[in-house]
């Protein structure tokens, strides 16, 4: 095992655990790792509820902590006797300064974008929802202001055109393992020019917040196909594009939906008219044409494709979402 850098890893969930396996299976040297506290969250298949990276660390003998204040005297201590040399971020909370700081070479964070743009906590899902044709990863220092660090490295990647966030993500994991050993060799080796991310205007930046639950509410009135369709694949699977269901204008229920194609058409069909053409094709109508529905969610049911969900249905007619 490598001795120096001292690295104190920090993350949580899926994203993060590849990061951290590419480390552990290069031999570095990592002294600890600082997740979040057990949540009902990352509970999986009758799991307890512990984030995947402290799973990771309990097989693998790693000291870890789960600090719920990032600022306690109780751990801060405790970090200090650790006395990492650099701090790895991937996917987690703000971090104080006194927590950043504290490390002489540093702390730098991964991030899932071509920063200075979509600053934020949803990177990837705000990418495909204003329909990018490429984004990537990201590593900065960390400092004061949040996703505004000198940048490190950048690996670019084309988002396909049917891509949803899941499969981007996927192809993001494979990526941020050998993004981050580079950048950590980078600067153990001094082999790097950081670069300022003052080069653009402010007011030309795309920003990626959290996304709220109306946030995934699809606006069937937009007037762009294209931009019903980005959002939908851009919340898939996670959190999940959604609208109202009306049968016959009285009954409605949450539609959860996860795959859909576009069909570009000509109509004067009201929008938000559903059509159940087949016993495995149901399109809704929109200003520049349908919206096919290939999977999705009727609340109090399974997620299925469309062929399940239309077998049942009781209801085939009047059907509209708004």
């Amino acid at each position: 095992m490598k001795k120096f850098p001292k690295i104190v890893f920090i993350g949580s969930n899926h994203f993060s655990l590849y990061a951290l396996k590419k480390l552990y299976i290069k031999q570095y040297n990592i002294v600890g790792i600082i997740t979040s506290p057990d949540n009902k969250f990352f509970k999986n298949k009758g799991k307890k509820a512990f984030t995947p990276v402290k799973i990771y660390a309990l097989e693998n003998n790693i000291p870890f902590l789960q600090p719920k204040n990032l600022t306690s005297y109780s751990f801060l201590e405790n970090l200090k006797i650790w006395n990492a040399d650099i701090q790895i971020v991937v996917s987690f909370r703000i971090l104080p300064k006194e927590v950043w700081n504290f490390p002489k070479m540093g702390s730098f964070n991964l991030h899932a974008s071509l920063l200075p743009q979509y600053r934020g906590a949803a990177p990837i899902h705000w990418a495909i929802i204003n329909g990018e044709k490429k984004t990537g990863l990201t590593t900065f220092f960390i400092e004061e202001k949040i996703d505004s660090g000198k940048i490190i490295l950048q690996k670019k990647i084309k988002i396909r055109k049917k891509e949803t966030a899941g499969e981007l993500e996927k192809k993001l994991k494979r990526m941020s393992g050998p993004i981050v050993i580079q950048t950590l060799e980078n600067i153990v080796t001094n082999k790097m020019k950081p670069i300022s991310q003052n080069h653009i205007d402010s007011y030309l930046l795309k920003n990626a917040p959290k996304i709220s639950t109306e946030d995934c509410r699809i606006q069937w009135g937009n007037p762009s196909i294209e931009s019903i369709y980005n959002k939908i694949r851009g919340l898939s699977p996670y959190p999940t594009a959604w609208t109202l269901l009306f049968f016959n204008n009285k009954k409605f229920v949450r539609f959860k939906i996860f795959f859909v194609k576009k069909i570009r058409n000509i109509h004067t069909f009201p929008t938000g008219s559903i059509f159940i053409i087949s016993s495995n094709e149901m399109k809704i109508s929109v200003k520049e044409g349908f919206i096919s529905i290939i999977e999705g969610q009727i609340e109090g049911k399974k997620r299925m494709y469309i062929k399940n969900l239309i077998n049942g249905l009781k209801i085939r007619e009047n059907l509209f979402v708004r």
